[in-house]
């Protein structure tokens, strides 16, 4: 199966991103948000720390040299409808969602005119990024919650609808860390149609078009169960273990990209080279050493 629909521009973030020192990632968000003319809004939605979490990204984002930055939260549905808040983001060149709770994000902004702007927004070139939680919510399927650190189990794993940023992709968070990948396949049982991304924390993808590519310190694990050959989901009852045959699992670190038309990495270009196989010049990047500082509180 081909995911072969044009994306706008989308930021996944695993978590516990740096926002102290080289932040590869956040400077590459404001990067492709118009650098220091860009407009940020910082969406809390998620959090129950909306203040503290929000000072603390605009902090760094100033740190970066972006000078306008707008910070939103939604606490109730009707915080959705806020005239100075859509006025923000339909302003915005790039808009950041926090970690916390995934649910927080679909159950007050899913389908609220808040949403659609920000469907539009996406349509339109505004990057749409999100950490932890923020990330997890990007994809038309949704893990909402489940066990780390189990085989893949009928029952296990909590599945709700996305936000639609992402169609085609179910994306997990503190992925290594946290021994996701069980998780991860047990819910891409239920939805083989979908592309599995499991994200490392201080690892991003950025989704263009028809390619992600991976930055920051850890890897992207793409699980890719389209192309199964074999599934016991059907005949299962709960906490009974799944089968499943012929999955693809490829594992990319930073400046490897994921052609998503075709479902297959693309390596990345030897070293001296400076071109992919493309011709296209890749810029280097620094190293990052592995954080595991305070991750947003996603199920």
């Amino acid at each position: 199966m081909e995911l072969s629909q044009a994306r706008a521009k989308l930021i996944a973030i695993g978590g516990a991103e740096d926002k102290e020192n080289d932040m590869l990632i956040l400077k590459e968000f404001v990067r492709l948000a118009k650098g220091p003319r860009a407009h940020i809004v910082v969406m809390t939605i998620a959090t129950n720390s909306p203040k503290e979490v929000g000072d603390e990204y605009e902090a760094a984002f100033k740190r970066i040299g972006v000078d306008d930055i707008r910070k939103i939260d939604v606490s109730t549905r009707a915080d959705t409808e806020a005239a100075e808040a859509l006025q923000a983001i339909e302003q915005a060149t790039g808009i950041f969602f926090t970690g916390g709770d995934q649910l927080h994000i679909t159950a007050f902004l899913g389908g609220s005119r808040m949403h659609n702007l920000l469907i539009k927004k996406a349509a339109r070139g505004a990057v749409i990024a999100g950490t932890s939680a923020g990330a997890s919510m990007m994809g038309n399927s949704m893990i909402l919650g489940g066990e780390s650190d189990l085989n893949p189990k009928f029952g296990a794993v909590e599945i709700g609808p996305g936000m639609d940023f992402f169609i085609g992709a179910m994306i997990d968070v503190h992925f290594s860390q946290r021994g996701r990948m069980g998780r991860l396949i047990t819910a891409l049982a239920h939805f083989p149609q979908d592309l599995g991304i499991g994200l490392d924390e201080d690892t991003a993808i950025i989704a263009t078009d028809h390619h992600i590519e991976v930055i920051g310190a850890g890897a992207a694990t793409i699980v890719d169960a389209g192309g199964i050959t074999y599934t016991n989901l059907p005949e299962l009852q709960r906490d009974e273990n799944i089968s499943l045959y012929d999955v693809r699992v490829h594992v990319l670190s930073e400046g490897h990209r994921f052609d998503l038309a075709t479902r297959t990495p693309v390596p990345k270009e030897a070293k001296g080279n400076g071109k992919d196989k493309n011709g296209a010049s890749q810029k280097s990047k620094k190293e990052l050493k592995s954080k595991s500082a305070r991750a947003g509180a996603d199920k």
